[in-house]
């Protein structure tokens, strides 16, 4: 579901005052000034206001918020459970029956103008998708979005996203297209951590030369870019099982010879998928 105008539902703490917006002013009272009596769009404290809205009209209905995730509610019913996740104004409601999912949206609807975006097939820029026995999350337009930015969609793919044997070090000469290289960093760096954890080790070790990359760093990152063109499929898949959450941690010996630091990693899962 979607929030209209979300931000007009905060409620001011302050005595705010603007100018007459233009178009609008009083004839004979020019001098005059206008008192908010609602949150607007474009005020400093707006979304924090209207989070607050949003988290005391959930909470007075007996929803949880997870204290781990402030945007993650949850409210238990006997043997029915639903779960909401807010992105601002955007919200992914999942239940364990259809009934207590239709409460909650009309319950959404009656404190909020909300409009209901059906059945989730696309948020954030994930794509879901379910199959009979699996749920399945990708993020391929994103990954040739990227591609085509930053002009690799047309490259030759390659197999492996990183070569082991480089040994990468700190720019100590002039530095190379660096805005760019931090634009690409940027980008790959929210596909990590939404739907391929497969990059996350090489995305980790070349953000540590985005203040100065130089040719050696820009070779290793344009790897990665052709990996990702060979791998546009690629997707987080889950079973359901096994239930449990499960989780691999390691190290791996000195790597970086700028700083003398080994480089730690983790893995979980839960489903057959990667969480984090």
């Amino acid at each position: 579901m979607d929030v209209k105008t979300a931000f007009l539902n905060g409620e001011l703490e302050e005595e705010i005052y603007m100018d007459q917006p233009e178009g609008h002013v009083v004839e004979g009272k020019e001098r005059k000034v206008c008192k908010l009596v609602k949150s607007l769009y474009g005020l400093k404290q707006t979304p924090k206001q209207w989070y607050e809205k949003f988290d005391k009209v959930l909470l007075s209905n007996g929803f949880l918020i997870n204290d781990a995730n402030k945007c993650l509610y949850c409210k238990s019913t006997g043997n029915s459970c639903v779960i909401i996740c807010l992105y601002v104004d955007d919200m992914l409601i999942m239940g364990t029956n259809l009934e207590i999912v239709t409460e909650t949206k009309s319950f959404l609807a009656s404190n909020f103008d909300m409009k209901d975006m059906g059945i989730t097939d696309v948020i954030l820029g994930i794509k879901i998708t379910r199959n009979s026995d699996d749920i399945c999350l990708s993020q391929e337009h994103y990954n040739e979005k990227i591609l085509r930015k930053f002009g690799y969609y047309n490259c030759n793919p390659l197999s492996t996203l990183y070569d082991a044997t480089t040994q990468l070090k700190k720019n100590k000469g002039e530095s190379v297209s660096q805005s760019e290289y931090a634009q690409i960093i940027g980008s790959l760096m929210y596909l990590m951590n939404c739907t391929r954890p497969d990059i996350a080790y090489a995305v980790g070790r070349l953000s540590r030369y985005t203040q100065s990359p130089n040719k050696e760093h820009w070779i290793a990152i344009s790897r990665v870019l052709k990996y990702l063109r060979g791998t546009m499929n690629f997707r987080l898949k889950y079973s359901g099982f096994p239930v449990v959450l499960e989780g691999n941690s390691d190290a791996n010996w000195i790597s970086d010879s700028d700083e003398m630091k080994y480089t730690s990693g983790c893995v979980f899962t839960i489903g057959g998928g990667a969480l984090s």
